[in-house]
């Protein structure tokens, strides 16, 4: 399926992340074995937009999809097809169909750990979000986060000034920056190499409040684990951490004070046996060693010992068949810049910016700095 396909499948009345994630499980073929699963409702409309596309009240999502990758540059989206996208999401009960992206997808590469905590947090918290974060980074992880007040905008502010990646799951559209204090971090996420925000919502969707805890199932399920830095006994970051043992990952706990309020979620946490105490980043990485060693980088290996290996260049991608696409054909892992490219192909401008955002939905091609490029397949 391309990336039109799951846009409509997104939007489809009835359907939500857990009905559409049972009826992945059964496997059926698109778009037959869809129309026969689905509910007459869901059925009908996506009989629709397949027979009569203009017609169809789904096109203005994929339109506006379009429009808002054409408006700017690192503008994606993702889905199970998308060469990016994140395959611990899938071992979700109720994964988000369709994720919107903007930033860098390489942070979406290499082991993640979430760092989420108290919107007040105390100095000592607020050091030890930045101390984890940062070590984290030096160490080759992401920090996953939510991009909220206190010890997230923490954590992700400090991922960023070690120069390492950091993930932004937002409860709003990528392009809306909420809360507006974070306007500055919002604008680094997007702009920074290894920044990245994330949302299931289209653009323009402005935050409500049910969709913060739906959220956090995407923070943790991103994530290796799930590191709860200050949190008190009522806080939202306790939902985090449910989530986070319900998902099977790991949970760690940073202790506190008996005296700090801003504590005694995490302490509780530890009375109940359900986490691990984390004294340091040491402590965590060597817990989720067993867990998946293909996301964590060998700390044993050195330059020096590592086995000498013959560079090769990147692979690339199959043309789609029956189809000689000059655009595609004029792309490598070089960037080319679109002018070039219209130049060399002899399309119109207007065309060629049409079928590139068409080659990028379908995750053939994607823009980095300097132009376009074609993108390795699995």
């Amino acid at each position: 399926m391309d990336a039109q396909a799951w846009l409509v499948v997104n939007a489809l009345p009835g359907m939500g992340a857990l009905r559409i994630a049972q009826l992945l499980a059964r496997q059926p073929q698109w778009p037959e074995g869809w129309l026969a699963a689905l509910p007459s409702r869901a059925a009908s409309e996506l009989r629709l937009w397949l027979e009569h596309p203009s017609r169809s009240p789904l096109q203005k999502l994929v339109d506006e999809t379009l429009a808002w990758q054409q408006s700017g540059p690192s503008r994606h989206v993702l889905h199970r097809d998308h060469p990016a996208w994140p395959a611990l999401l899938n071992e979700l009960p109720d994964p988000p169909v369709v994720l919107w992206a903007l930033g860098d997808l390489g942070a979406l590469e290499g082991p993640k750990l979430a760092i989420v905590g108290t919107r007040r947090p105390t100095g000592e918290g607020t050091h030890n979000a930045q101390t984890f974060a940062r070590d984290l980074v030096r160490r080759g992880w992401c920090v996953v986060s939510g991009m909220a007040l206190g010890v997230d905008g923490v954590a992700q502010r400090a991922a960023l000034n070690a120069g390492g990646r950091t993930i932004a799951v937002l409860g709003c559209g990528v392009d809306v920056i909420y809360p507006a204090s974070h306007r500055d971090l919002h604008e680094q996420l997007s702009r920074l190499p290894g920044g990245l925000l994330l949302s299931e919502h289209p653009p323009g969707t402005v935050a409500r409040p049910a969709f913060f805890p739906r959220r956090n199932r995407i923070v943790t399920g991103l994530s290796l684990g799930t590191l709860v830095v200050e949190a008190t006994e009522k806080s939202g970051s306790l939902v985090s951490a449910r989530l986070t043992l319900e998902q099977d990952r790991e949970l760690f706990v940073l202790p506190g004070s008996l005296h700090n309020v801003q504590a005694r979620g995490c302490l509780t946490l530890l009375r109940q046996g359900s986490a691990h105490l984390a004294c340091s980043v040491d402590d965590i990485i060597s817990d989720l060693g067993h867990w998946a060693e293909a996301f964590i980088p060998s700390d044993d290996v050195t330059p020096s010992a590592a086995p000498e290996q013959t560079e090769k260049p990147p692979e690339q991608a199959p043309l789609p068949e029956a189809l000689p696409d000059p655009l595609l054909m004029s792309l490598s892992a070089t960037p080319t810049p679109i002018d070039l490219l219209v130049h060399t192909t002899g399309v119109a401008v207007s065309d060629c910016q049409q079928r590139l955002l068409m080659l990028e939905l379908e995750g053939w091609v994607t823009q980095q700095a300097g132009g376009w490029v074609r993108l390795p397949r699995p």
